[in-house]
């Protein structure tokens, strides 16, 4: 028997309308003040051009704080997967007594401040070649980022039965390396997925951290967007789009990248 969809009610639809405008006003509002001449008096801007984003691409530090972000980003992601999905997954099939002490762990850089946490890490790793450097920033970056990767692969985890399957995988003569690729990674993708974007995201938009830890030393995106602010509110309101531009792009490429594996895998065990 086919069921018809439930329509939102008029007072869910007003809710849902009033997300969305609270959502898109504010990014639908930088864009076109990055590409205002003026707009002080009026209520849409009196006139558009491209001047801030020309003054953006041509400053020194664009393209070096852009590469500098993508680099701490895409190591806080794979660092973070190599890290987070073994260990979760064995707390899930192994040592399920450990699962409240990881869950604590997880939970403690959400109450770490990002001052504090990068103060202390300054003060423990002041040495060389960590004190103050790329590598320390990275460092910083994994373990602030490290819940935003937990939570998804865990709960895709606890969507599926681990035990079972890794016992099949086992049986079927399959070593440990192969039961987390080939069989658990590819069951718990929307997990990893959701965990690679939520860590590329943040981390590609903390500034604190980067700010304290590297500075100018290794300057990212957002640390040169700030100084804009200070500057021009025009220029950092055109590099705030470039950077939602490019968490977008990159969220799309990620998903498509994935698709495209699950795709070939699919094909793989068809044939």
């Amino acid at each position: 028997m086919n069921q018809t969809a439930r329509r939102p009610s008029p007072s869910g639809a007003a809710m849902i309308g009033l997300f969305l405008a609270y959502m898109l006003i504010p990014i639908a509002a930088t864009y076109l003040f990055s590409v205002a001449t003026k707009w002080d008096a009026t209520i849409l801007p009196e006139g558009f051009t491209t001047e801030w984003y020309v003054t953006a691409f041509n400053h020194a530090y664009f393209a070096s704080s852009l590469t500098n972000s993508f680099i701490v980003s895409l190591s806080a992601v794979l660092i973070g997967l190599l890290l987070v999905v073994p260990t979760t997954y064995w707390v899930h099939a192994r040592l399920t007594g450990a699962k409240p002490l990881l869950e604590l762990l997880m939970i403690l850089p959400f109450g770490i401040p990002t001052v504090v946490l990068a103060l202390a890490l300054i003060r423990v790793y002041s040495f060389p070649p960590l004190g103050r450097s790329p590598f320390l920033l990275i460092g910083a970056m994994i373990v602030f980022s490290m819940p935003f990767m937990y939570r998804p692969v865990s709960n895709s985890l606890a969507a599926i039965n681990v035990r079972i399957l890794t016992e099949a995988a086992y049986n079927l003569g399959a070593s440990t390396f192969q039961v987390l690729g080939r069989v658990i990674a590819p069951n718990i993708m929307p997990g990893i997925l959701s965990g690679s974007l939520l860590v590329f995201a943040t981390v590609f938009a903390e500034f604190t951290l980067a700010n304290l830890i590297t500075g100018a030393g290794f300057k990212t995106f957002p640390v040169l967007l700030v100084e804009f602010t200070r500057r021009d509110g025009r220029v950092a309101a055109a590099l705030a789009v470039i950077s939602f531009t490019i968490a977008w792009i990159a969220s799309l490429a990620i998903l498509g990248i994935a698709r495209r594996g699950k795709t070939t895998h699919e094909t793989v065990r068809a044939r």
